[in-house]
């Protein structure tokens, strides 16, 4: 299982890009195997890695669906292969290094 983290944005479109993340957000909410959690910055993903690279190119296709001439898409990957961890656990993992079980 992997989590990564994927920021899609048009690049020339204006300031915000609020109305473009939420084109890419749409194609999430409409499938059922990825998790998901948005974030101000990125959105993180939980599942197969071909699952996710398939979804995350179809979210750059629908800010392009939607206007866009150009689009920027950073990924941040974890792909573990020891164990099974959530996007919950490294949490998790982090409060308790700081002592806030």
């Amino acid at each position: 299982m992997a989590i990564v983290a994927v920021s899609i944005s048009p690049i020339g479109e204006g300031p915000s890009v609020a109305r473009w993340v939420a084109e890419a957000l749409r194609v999430v909410r409409a499938q059922e195997r990825v998790r998901y959690e948005l974030g101000s910055m990125f959105t993180t993903l939980e599942g197969d890695p071909d699952e996710i690279f398939a979804l995350v190119r179809r979210m750059q296709e629908a800010v392009f669906a939607a206007g866009a001439k150009r689009v920027s898409t950073v990924l941040k990957m974890d792909d573990r292969r020891d164990r099974v961890v959530a996007m919950g656990d490294k949490l998790r993992s982090i409060e308790e290094w700081l002592g806030q079980k």
